[in-house]
């Protein structure tokens, strides 16, 4: 699940909304001008989007364009199924929670308590480490690229990575990309482990631990935590990138069945359900959901930053960053006036092949906003950020 550098700008939130602003009800104005947003982005036919607005707990906009596949053409709905993509890691980390919560796991257990024959390095590593990109684990990406210079091609489309053989990779490894806890760096190796801590700790697969304790719960009926041979998805949307004026389904890769990472499916009308239990503790109390929402700090309280070198997992290089368990914490600025209150939110995106996908959770204000896309060339932070324009009133 590599971060695309198109969603550079989701790093610092920044909204071009002059002065303070606060957040209108549901009403025609509204919903009239995030229809003007995003109409006429897809065009007949082709791979499209899902747009979800949640306003004081109720569902204020709900917009669906083009199909779900070039080969039906089976137009998109409120039910259909995305790819969520890193969108996954805030379930991951809410399953992780869980289990802390009933004592089964400590966020300051170390990797090696839970997996005796990791090697040494993961003695200092941390659940809280893996939750909040602090560990230092090595990009399982680059250890698969290390692997077939070595071997010759392993895996593929149709021979994927699987989440074993990822732990597998790491466990042969000496050492870290540096000391846990004294840098970060998005760590889709992190949330993979996670998933088999989740499933080593309950007892069960991890996709079924979710559906049982996070998806079956909040009646969120059509989402799956998706393993090829053990589950289907419903109303499935796949992915696609565009060729010059056409497009191609670009659906699976050679990472695309890891699961703890960004192998979720779900859609608009479960995900407002998900809005819902956290806006009202459903699943965690405020007080047991607390950790998620505070921002990682290192070793001896430093801010982190994303790394110094660029890369793809990497955004902003040098630049600060606030991640909590699961969830991005960077505030929303209104950029056009540096003085005005900056309003803090929960967010993420996903990206991975033929998918890409977004959601801003405001804690100050009563709004949600969701895009999920099954195609490539659209950013869902932007028609993410123009629909929430719709809905901001200056002071």
């Amino acid at each position: 699940m590599r971060v695309n550098a198109y969603i550079l700008g989701a790093v610092l939130g920044c909204i071009g909304l002059a002065g303070a602003w606060h957040f209108a009800r549901a009403g025609g104005a509204a919903q009239g001008s995030a229809d003007s947003a995003l109409a006429g982005l897809v065009k007949p036919g082709e791979p499209g989007f899902a747009a979800l607005v949640r306003l004081n707990g109720q569902t204020a906009l709900e917009k669906t364009y083009g199909v779900s596949d070039l080969r039906s053409r089976t137009k998109i709905g409120a039910a259909t199924n995305f790819r969520l993509a890193s969108f996954t890691k805030q379930f991951t980390a809410m399953a992780v929670m869980l289990l802390a919560h009933e004592g089964k796991l400590r966020y300051d257990e170390p990797l090696t308590e839970i997996f005796p024959e990791f090697p040494g390095y993961g003695r200092a590593i941390t659940v809280r480490h893996l939750l909040q990109h602090t560990s230092g684990l090595p990009d399982y990406e680059e250890l698969m690229d290390a692997e077939e210079k070595i071997h010759g091609p392993t895996w593929s489309p149709e021979h994927q990575i699987q989440d074993r053989e990822v732990l597998g990779l790491l466990e042969k490894q000496t050492a870290g990309k540096f000391a846990p806890g004294a840098s970060w760096s998005y760590s889709n190796s992190g949330y993979v482990v996670l998933g088999l801590i989740v499933a080593k700790v309950s007892g069960m697969p991890f996709r079924d631990f979710v559906a049982r304790r996070i998806f079956q719960p909040l009646h969120m009926d059509g989402s799956v935590v998706f393993q090829k041979g053990e589950n289907e998805i419903a109303n499935r949307a796949y992915g696609h990138s565009k060729r010059g004026e056409s497009f191609i389904e670009t659906d699976q890769s050679a990472t695309s069945a890891t699961l703890g990472d960004g192998g979720i499916y779900s859609n608009p009308v479960d995900l407002a359900k998900w809005d819902d239990a956290l806006r009202n503790h459903t699943l965690l109390s405020a007080a047991e959901m607390a950790p998620a929402l505070a921002p990682a700090k290192l070793n001896g309280g430093v801010q982190p930053r994303w790394p110094a070198e660029p890369g793809d997992d990497n955004l902003h290089p040098g630049q600060p960053v606030a991640y909590g368990f699961g969830w991005f914490l960077d505030p929303y600025l209104a950029t056009e006036n540096p003085g005005s209150r900056a309003h803090p939110r929960m967010w993420h995106y996903g990206s991975t092949m033929g998918f890409r996908t977004y959601i801003e959770r405001f804690t100050d204000q009563p709004l949600t906003v969701i895009v999920l896309c099954n195609r490539t060339d659209l950013d869902p932070e932007k028609l993410a950020e123009d629909v929430t324009r719709a809905y901001a009133l200056p002071h």
